[in-house]
């Protein structure tokens, strides 16, 4: 492992993390909502990086900024490294950021090795992973693997501002989004580095650790219906409470998650009606969310939620509905990509541990151009989506060098050649 002396690469990473932190709608915190003028002001910073660290840059029709370095062979399958530049509200300054200066950092130190890959790197910087302004997925990572939805352009945000007008306002092209598609005989992989946003690392004192799979997510909404009345004259036996079933349907949703390895199930949001201090909750809507890294195993687990759910209605006398809206399958890591980031966490003298993905990662759109494996990297108390996220510079460096390895075996030549 690197010494205090020799953390070159994590210090190079926290330097290009504070160059973009700068970047935000809103003074105080970190708020970098797609097709802003943060989102707009970052794309040149890293625009910028790139260039410098000799990539041939633009900033694209969907505003992601795509950076390529040619390769001793340039109509070789090429290498793709990337993440998301854009945050949720009052985020952190790692999501999505560390994948991305890693990228940069690794064709900073290719060049200053005079390392000239047998194959071109791409990098790049994704304009829309959260999803936090438009009602889109993934919208920016599917349009470079030829899936984006036209529908999205109308989408709008909480001003009413359309998506299509934004990416005018931004300088990008409606019309310019079919060029964005990849052909996929021109890529070998993707390979994308992200906080873990969980807790695992930390709990084994790893540094990093290599992703299996991305969970597949079930999500629905649920309407139960009871009877208003009054909470001081209805007796408890005669009452259709439908707050009461809902307590009751929640914690069947969190035992069923909790039954299965690697399952989780979470109710996030929960509306009563009428919502008043004496009124018996006459409807309540809610939300499941439901992930596996096993597609069969999440449906099995669906479906038990459903039967559960489905039984607490009829003993308590109200009416459920459920809405499924989503139903977004695994993404399983690449073996070959997984292994060569295994050997380079090897080389470093650190364990090497498979985990899965609970979140979501542009990796699922990318999946649809090419194979892809992920590093996750540790995060402090594994806290994410929030100020607090925090990862040390040794943290960094060992990522770095991680990828830089993983990167200059999978570039050397000969490998790149498809079978």
């Amino acid at each position: 492992m690197a010494t205090s002396s020799d953390l070159v690469l994590g210090h190079r990473v926290m330097a290009l993390i504070e160059a973009l932190a700068r970047h935000t709608d809103e003074p105080g915190r970190i708020t970098r909502l797609y097709l802003s003028g943060a989102h707009r002001a970052a794309a040149e910073t890293t625009l910028a990086m790139m260039r410098e660290a000799g990539l041939n840059a633009h900033i694209d029709a969907l505003g992601s900024v795509a950076g390529r370095l040619e390769g001793a062979d340039p109509d070789a399958p090429a290498l793709l490294i990337g993440s998301h530049i854009d945050s949720v509200i009052d985020a952190g300054r790692f999501d999505g950021n560390l994948g991305v200066v890693l990228g940069i950092v690794v064709a900073e130190a290719l060049r200053r090795d005079g390392i000239v890959p047998a194959c071109p790197i791409e990098i790049v910087a994704f304009g829309d992973e959260e999803n936090a302004r438009f009602p889109t997925n993934l919208s920016t990572s599917y349009a470079l693997s030829g899936r984006y939805d036209p529908a999205w352009l109308d989408g709008r945000d909480a001003d009413g501002i359309s998506l299509r007008d934004a990416l005018v306002d931004f300088g990008g092209s409606p019309e310019g989004i079919a060029a964005i598609a990849r052909d996929p005989e021109r890529y070998r992989g993707y390979l994308e580095v992200h906080i873990e946003q969980g807790p695992l690392l930390e709990a084994e004192n790893l540094p990093v650790g290599v992703v299996s799979a991305i969970n597949g997510i079930t999500r629905a909404r649920a309407h139960v219906i009871g009877e208003a009345g009054h909470a001081g004259t209805v007796p408890m036996p005669m009452r259709r409470d439908a707050l009461a079933a809902v307590a009751e349907m929640i914690v069947a949703v969190e035992r069923t998650g909790a039954t299965r390895t690697d399952t989780v199930a979470t109710v996030g949001v929960a509306q009563v009606q009428p919502g008043a201090i004496n009124v018996i909750p006459a409807r309540v809507d809610f939300t499941i969310d439901a992930r596996s890294p096993d597609d069969a195993v999440r449906r099995a687990m669906v479906e038990d939620i459903t039967a559960e759910c489905e039984a607490i209605a009829a003993k308590r006398g109200v009416r459920l509905t459920l809405e499924p809206f989503m139903d977004s399958p695994a993404t399983p890591m690449d073996p070959g990509l997984m292994a060569r980031l295994e050997d380079a966490t090897a080389s470093l003298g650190l364990p090497v541990l498979r985990l899965s993905s609970g979140a979501g990662h542009d990796a699922v759109a990318v999946a649809a151009l090419c194979p892809v494996a992920m590093l996750f990297v540790r995060c402090r108390g594994g806290v994410s989506h929030n100020p607090a996220e925090s990862i040390t510079v040794e943290d960094a460096d060992a990522a770095a060098r991680v990828l830089l390895a993983a990167v200059k075996a999978l570039v050397a030549e000969g490998f790149m050649s498809r079978s």
